[in-house]
């Protein structure tokens, strides 16, 4: 008996994203501090003059080796730290060498300097950093914790961004990007998953954002940020209409959904068995087109793409398992 023609995974087709990417050469101290002043429990113990300068390395530095007097592969550019180590190797110097060497350091063009577990700086110290213009910053932190947590947000704050029209929703732990032609269905649908527990992240214009090029985050302009436009209605206060629990500030993005007219899907995937993508700043996400049409509860649509998303990633792939399963049936009746 000839076996009849079975679908198998396969061939992948790649949407690449047009829009600009968007890389910034350097962070102000003062909007360093502005933006993660409060998480990184900053507190400014010098003059304000030092605000503006410039950060020009999504990183920090221990100046252990510059305040020793080796300056070669001084990392001038980055945020300076002061911890215990650094602190007893001043005190271990007579007051004059200490002043010495912390005014050379000053003299680099460093952008600041954050003294951490709340250690107090020598006055005299502090006034060479502000003759110098040099904001200097406390934490109550340990050196290491704020290390590691600042190095986080200098990677979010330095990495390659762009922008996408469409909707991003988080659905049920999965980040949902849906985009579609104007009119297509796309507020209607975010709507409905707001109304079966989903949370907005941003509407009309997504920041999608790639820390360290692996994967992708989402957010929404401050301006725009809690609010979506409602044709028809206008602009509605999302927070204040389905609580506080309908609002993401940032997601990571995993799938993207496209709304597309039923007419123009002359041969729709039945099985679902061909995976595509859409690449986003050299980034792979899985891509799904929706047809949507009269009658079609699109935002359920859209919510068991994203839970299928979910088991994706577990490890279940539906159709490859229905497609295996039915393999097998077909060979053993054949053997029979």
């Amino acid at each position: 008996m000839e076996l009849p023609p079975v679908a198998v995974a396969g061939r992948t087709r790649q949407n690449a994203l047009m829009s600009k990417v968007k890389r910034i050469s350097h962070l102000l101290v003062g909007d360093f501090f502005r933006k993660h002043g409060t998480h990184l429990k900053l507190e400014l113990i010098s003059e304000d003059a030092g605000l503006n300068r410039k950060i020009f390395e999504p990183s920090v530095n221990r100046p252990g080796l510059a305040l020793a007097g080796f300056y070669l592969y001084f990392a001038y550019k980055r945020i300076q730290v002061l911890g215990n180590s650094e602190f007893a190797y001043l005190g271990s110097l007579p007051e004059r060498e200490q002043a010495k060497r912390f005014e050379e350091m000053c003299a680099c063009d460093i952008p600041c300097v954050v003294v951490c577990r709340n250690r107090r700086m020598p006055e005299s110290l502090l006034q060479l950093a502000n003759a110098s213009g040099v904001s200097v910053f406390r934490t109550t932190m340990d050196t290491m914790r704020f290390i590691n947590a600042c190095t986080l947000w200098m990677d979010w704050e330095f990495a390659p961004t762009t922008t996408e029209h469409g909707c991003m929703v988080d659905v049920k732990g999965i980040g949902v990007l849906i985009k579609g032609e104007s009119g297509s269905g796309k507020s209607e649908a975010v709507l409905g998953l707001l109304e079966r527990g989903a949370a907005l992240v941003a509407d009309d214009m997504v920041r999608l954002r790639a820390p360290e090029g692996r994967e992708l985050e989402g957010t929404a302009s401050e301006l725009g940020r809690f609010h979506m436009e409602v044709r028809g209605i206008g602009v509605v206060n999302v927070p204040l209409l389905f609580g506080a629990a309908s609002m993401r500030v940032r997601k990571r993005l995993d799938l993207v959904v496209n709304l597309k007219p039923l007419k123009e899907f002359p041969d729709v995937d039945r099985l679902g068995m061909v995976q595509q993508y859409y690449k986003v700043m050299d980034i792979e996400v899985p891509l799904i087109e929706l047809p949507v049409g009269p009658g079609r509860d699109t935002a359920r649509l859209v919510e068991v793409a994203a839970l299928e998303q979910k088991l994706r990633s577990f490890g279940h792939h539906s159709a490859v398992e229905f497609n295996k399963t039915l393999l097998r049936t077909m060979e053993g009746q054949r053997i029979s």
